[in-house]
C-alpha cells in the first residue's frame, strides 16, 4: 500500500501540514482543516507505530507556516539577530506541537476498539488539549481548531453555545467521522457516520441563524483611526507631534457619536502629556459631539508602574478620567517572564515600557454616548472567557490593537479572526481601531461588515446596535465545564476498556 511507504507517507503529510493555513483567515477555506486532519487521523491508523513522531512533525510543520510572523516582530521590529530569532520563531511551534502529539500518545492507553478511539475519543482529547495550552504558561490560543470555522462555516454556530472550544470539538469531531468513512469497512457504519456528520453540521447551520441575544434599541455611529504610524517610528520622540497630530487630524474629520484611536495610538504616559494637547483631544471630539476612547499607556495610582490602557475623554480633562488597562499582558512584549534567566535577552530586543503591570479582571465597561463598551486590548481577545465578565455588562465590545510588529503579515487577519470569534460567543458587535489594520466592525454572527485596507492611513466610520441578553456560552461563565465534562467522558471510557482487560 502505497500510503504506508515512507517516501510517499512523510511528504504528504508533511505538505497537508502546509497548508494549514488556508484555513484560516485571511484565506478562510474552513473546509480545509477537518479533511488534513482527518488525512492525519487516516495515516496513523495506516503506520501506529509513527503516530506520536507524526503527530508531532505534522503539528510543528503547521504551526511554523501559521506563526511565522513570530519571526518579523522579533527580528524585523525589535532588532534581536536572525541567529537568535529564528530559533526563538520555532521554539513556539515546537512547544505548541507537543499538545497535539500528548493527544496520540494517550490515545495508545486506551482500551477500546479503535472506532471509538478515533470517533469519540480523538475530539474529546484534541479539545481538551486546546483547553490546556489556552491556559499553560499564561496561554497560548491563536491557531486553535475552532478558530478555522470562524466565521463562515456551519460549525461556527456553535461558538454562542460552548464558545471556542465547542466549535474546537466539532471540527475534530468532523475530521474524525470523515477518517471513519475510510477506515471502518462496515458499510453500516460508514452509514452512520455520514448521517452524524450532515446532523452536526446542519445542526450548527441553524444555530447560526438563531439569536441569542436581542438589539437594546439604541444605534451608535462609530469611527475607529487607523494611523499607520511605523513601529520603529512610533516610540521616537523626535516623532511624537506628528503622531498626535495625524490623530488629532482623525478626531477632527468625524462627528460619529463614538470615536475610538487605536493602543498606545499616543505613545506618551498620560500624566506626562502635556495639558494642551490633550486638552486639544478632549476639546476637538466636544466640538463635533463625539466621546471619545484613546489608547495612551498611564502610570498606576501609585505612581510605581505603568498600565498598557484605554482612556475615556469623552469629558472634560479630569485627573483620573474613567480607563479600562490590560490585564492579559503579552510575554516579553509586556512583560519579562524570568527576568532573572531571561533578562539578558530582553536586553538585545529594542521593545520600550516591557514592564507593564496588570490592570485587574474585574473592570467595568466605559460609558461611550449611548453605549456600554467592553474594552480589550490587542492579545486579549484571544481569550474568549477572559472577555465574559465585561461583555454582561456591555452593550457592545471593543478591541484596540498595534499590530506594527508583525508587519504586513497575516497576523493581523489571523488576530480579526479571534475577534470575529468573539463577537459570536457573546452575541455583540465587536469594533476594532488598530494601528495598522485590521480596523474593522463585526456584528453579532461574526461577520465583517466594514473594514479597512491594512497598512493605509484612515478612518472607518460605520453604524452599530446596542445588545443585550446573554449566549448559553455566556451563562456557562466560562469554558471550564465543557473542558470537565470532557475529562468526565475520558474517564469513562479509560475505566471501561480497564475493566473490560481485567474481566478477560
Amino acid at each position: 500500500m502505497m500510503l504506508s511507504k515512507g517516501w510517499f507517507y512523510w511528504p504528504s503529510l508533511i505538505l497537508s501540514a502546509v497548508m494549514v493555513p488556508l484555513a484560516f483567515a485571511p484565506y478562510y477555506h474552513y473546509w480545509l482543516l477537518p479533511l488534513f486532519l482527518a488525512e492525519l487521523l487516516v495515516y496513523q491508523a495506516i503506520r501506529p507505530e509513527w503516530r506520536i513522531r507524526s503527530a508531532y512533525f505534522w503539528a510543528l510543520t503547521a504551526y511554523t507556516s501559521l506563526l511565522y510572523w513570530v519571526d518579523t516582530a522579533l527580528h524585523d521590529i525589535a532588532g534581536l539577530p536572525q541567529y537568535l530569532a529564528l530559533p526563538l520563531t520555532l521554539l513556539l511551534p515546537a512547544y505548541l506541537a507537543i499538545y497535539p502529539a500528548a493527544v496520540f500518545w494517550l490515545l495508545g492507553k486506551f482500551r477500546v476498539s479503535v472506532s471509538i478511539r478515533y470517533a469519540i475519543l480523538f475530539p474529546l482529547l484534541w479539545t481538551l488539549a486546546e483547553f490546556v495550552r489556552e491556559r499553560a504558561l499564561t496561554g497560548f490560543g491563536w491557531g486553535a481548531l475552532g478558530y478555522s470555522q470562524i466565521a463562515n462555516s456551519p460549525l461556527a454556530g456553535y461558538a454562542p453555545v460552548g464558545g471556542i472550544f465547542l466549535v474546537t470539538l466539532v471540527t475534530a469531531a468532523t475530521a474524525a467521522w470523515l477518517a471513519m468513512l475510510y477506515l471502518n469497512p462496515k458499510k453500516r457504519a460508514k452509514i452512520g457516520f455520514a448521517i452524524s456528520l450532515v446532523a452536526l453540521w446542519t445542526v450548527g447551520a441553524l444555530l447560526l441563524q438563531h439569536n441569542f441575544t436581542q438589539p437594546d434599541g439604541t444605534q451608535a455611529t462609530v469611527a475607529l483611526g487607523q494611523g499607520n504610524i511605523e513601529q520603529t517610528l512610533k516610540w521616537n520622540e523626535n516623532s511624537l507631534q506628528r503622531t498626535l497630530q495625524r490623530y488629532l487630524d482623525q478626531v477632527d474629520s468625524t462627528q460619529a457619536d463614538i470615536v475610538i484611536l487605536p493602543e498606545t495610538a499616543i505613545p506618551i504616559m498620560r500624566q506626562d502629556m502635556s495639558p494642551k494637547d490633550l486638552d486639544l483631544f478632549v476639546q476637538t471630539a466636544n466640538r463635533h459631539g463625539s466621546a471619545l476612547a484613546v489608547g495612551i499607556p498611564q502610570y498606576t495610582a501609585d505612581g510605581k508602574g505603568y498600565l498598557n490602557a484605554v482612556v475615556n475623554l469623552t469629558a472634560a480633562a479630569q485627573t483620573e478620567p474613567p480607563s479600562y488597562a490590560k490585564n492579559h499582558l503579552v510575554p516579553f512584549g509586556e512583560y519579562i517572564p524570568l527576568p532573572n534567566m531571561l533578562g539578558w535577552l530582553y536586553q538585545r530586543m529594542d521593545i520600550p515600557l516591557a514592564d507593564f503591570s496588570v490592570g485587574g479582571s474585574a473592570q467595568a465597561p466605559l460609558q461611550l454616548a449611548n453605549q456600554r463598551v467592553g474594552f480589550n486590548i490587542c492579545y486579549e481577545d484571544g481569550f474568549g472567557d477572559e472577555l465574559i465578565a465585561a461583555a454582561k455588562q456591555s452593550s457592545m465590545l471593543a478591541n484596540i490593537s498595534n499590530m506594527a510588529w508583525y508587519g504586513k503579515s497575516h497576523a493581523m487577519q489571523q488576530h480579526l479572526q479571534q475577534s470575529q470569534a468573539r463577537a459570536l460567543e457573546t452575541g455583540r458587535y465587536m469594533v476594532r481601531a488598530t494601528n495598522t489594520g485590521m480596523t474593522a466592525i463585526i456584528n453579532p454572527k461574526g461577520e465583517v461588515v466594514a473594514q479597512l485596507e491594512p497598512d493605509i492611513e484612515a478612518v472607518l466610520e460605520g453604524k452599530i446596535e446596542g445588545y443585550q441578553g446573554l449566549t448559553p456560552y455566556m451563562r456557562m461563565g466560562s469554558s471550564w465545564p465543557m473542558a470537565i465534562t470532557c475529562l468526565l467522558f475520558l474517564t469513562v471510557f479509560w475505566l471501561y476498556g480497564r475493566f473490560r482487560i481485567k474481566k478477560t
